[in-house]
């Protein structure tokens, strides 16, 4: 007779909320690939929902929590803490972005820590942060991200440390969280520690009552990530709640695989181009720049949205959105993939416009985000189903929580890889938008010709 301990539990095995939505649906891509069925909801899921899918063994939910204030999660997070509790899951996860994008006052991962441990009564809060897949390594404590060849520290990292809302000043994980809390004590299980034999986290040492331990992860090769993957794993009755980016699943899948507990899958190959294809775009980063840049070279029409439209009201929201609508119907009337972006990296004036008009307007920052990412969404609908195309992108983050709101859809399911963690989508909707090929990416990820890559169907390379 089969020991239990040599197969996974039955039911679900990850449960998890998203800060953002493509770091939501990088956590789906990586149990997806490795031959689970998963699925990731836009809001908590229905009983309704759940029972067309009942053999799902990860459950997601995407928000824009990355953009939010701490009193914003104090609101929501413990309902849909409830929510994904109710589902008995393994392990409940709350994804953080893989370069830690936070601050005391916006995503605080701080805040999120204290509402999930007090709400799953933990122990100990186990933190990983890092996923050498993507090109994020820990270190003694210390965050390492990749940008093209190069690996920097994240301090250092020419997209990280010039981020527009929270800027990256620290690359000690536990410091930098530490700072969002005066409830935690976080420790470090450094990658010495990881080699030894021992099967267990540290013991959890909080130095009062109502104060939280937690421990970082040093996470850089695929050892240090099977043994990260074990901890967390066999001792997910005493520690179910966990922080960090998708490398807590890439953990998990390896220690699955590396035991014997999950067979290896080869992921899904290449979906096929697509005749007509529409990229909406609210990032400011470097990496989509050149991304927007090599779109233009080889057969995109690239167009700009004034994001500053967003502060002279209603009509001249509607104005512009007509305008680049328009546009992007012509350009795909003639056969030409379309892209439609806020900026074309830092630098660009309309970023420094944008953000005088946010200044002298009665919007805050924040509001003012929102709203293009909610334009963004409303070009990208109009333009879909008046073109009658059936794939599209969404780069940068909180873009994509604000723009795939407005499309109607209430869940999504892998189909085909690109880049780790910006896979190709399918739609889940009770609307016209049921069955869109759709791809997430953040605005520092993804190879200089992802938006081709994406035309093309996707696939390993």
């Amino acid at each position: 007779m089969k020991n239990p301990e040599d197969s996974l539990p039955a039911g679900v095995l990850v449960a998890w909320y998203g800060d953002d939505f493509t770091g939501a649906a990088a956590v789906m891509e990586v149990l997806a690939f490795a031959g689970l069925q998963t699925m990731l909801f836009l809001q908590p899921p229905s009983d309704e929902q759940l029972a067309r899918y009942p053999n799902l063994k990860g459950v997601g939910v995407a928000s824009t929590a990355r953009a939010q204030s701490p009193d914003w999660m104090s609101k929501e997070l413990p309902e849909v803490f409830s929510k994904l509790k109710a589902l008995k899951p393994q392990i409940i996860h709350y994804k953080i972005c893989s370069t830690l994008d936070s601050s005391p006052e916006v995503g605080s991962i701080g805040r999120a820590i204290e509402i999930g441990a007090d709400h799953f009564a933990s122990a100990l809060v186990p933190v990983l942060v890092a996923a050498p897949q993507m090109g994020r390594y820990q270190v003694f404590g210390h965050l390492f991200a990749a940008m093209g060849d190069e690996i920097y520290r994240l301090d250092r990292h020419p997209v990280m440390a010039r981020h527009p809302v929270t800027p990256m000043a620290e690359s000690d994980v536990a410091l930098h969280i530490a700072k969002q809390s005066n409830r935690l004590d976080i420790g470090l299980l450094t990658a010495e520690n990881l080699t030894s034999e021992a099967q267990t986290l540290p013991a959890a040492k909080p130095t009062e009552t109502g104060r939280i331990a937690a421990v970082t992860l040093d996470c850089l090769d695929a050892a240090s990530e099977a043994n990260a993957g074990r901890r967390i794993w066999q001792q997910r009755q005493e520690n179910r709640f966990v922080v960090g980016s998708q490398g807590i699943e890439y953990a998990l899948v390896r220690h699955w695989q590396d035991s014997g507990l999950l067979t290896a899958s080869t992921p899904p190959q290449s979906i096929g181009r697509a005749d007509k294809m529409v990229v909406v775009s609210g990032s400011v980063s470097p990496t989509t720049a050149g991304q927007i840049a090599w779109s233009r070279n080889n057969g995109f029409a690239c167009m700009a949205f004034d994001a500053a439209s967003v502060c002279g009201g209603a009509s001249a929201i509607e104005d512009e959105i007509t305008r680049v609508v328009d546009a992007a119907l012509s350009a795909l009337a003639q056969g030409q993939a379309t892209l439609i972006h806020t900026a074309e990296g830092p630098d660009d004036p309309a970023v420094d416009r944008f953000t005088r008009e946010v200044a002298n307007s009665n919007l805050s920052m924040s509001a003012a985000n929102q709203m293009v990412g909610e334009a963004l969404g409303q070009i990208l609908h109009r333009v879909l189903d008046r073109s009658g195309a059936r794939r599209a992108v969404v780069s940068g983050g909180d873009t994509s929580g604000h723009a795939t709101r407005q499309l109607g859809i209430f869940a999504l399911s892998a189909l085909a890889p690109t880049i780790p963690g910006a896979a190709i989508f399918k739609a889940h909707a009770d609307g016209p938008m049921d069955g869109l090929e759709l791809a997430l990416k953040g605005g520092q990820m993804g190879s200089h010709d992802y938006f081709g890559w994406v035309r093309d169907g996707g696939g390993s390379r």
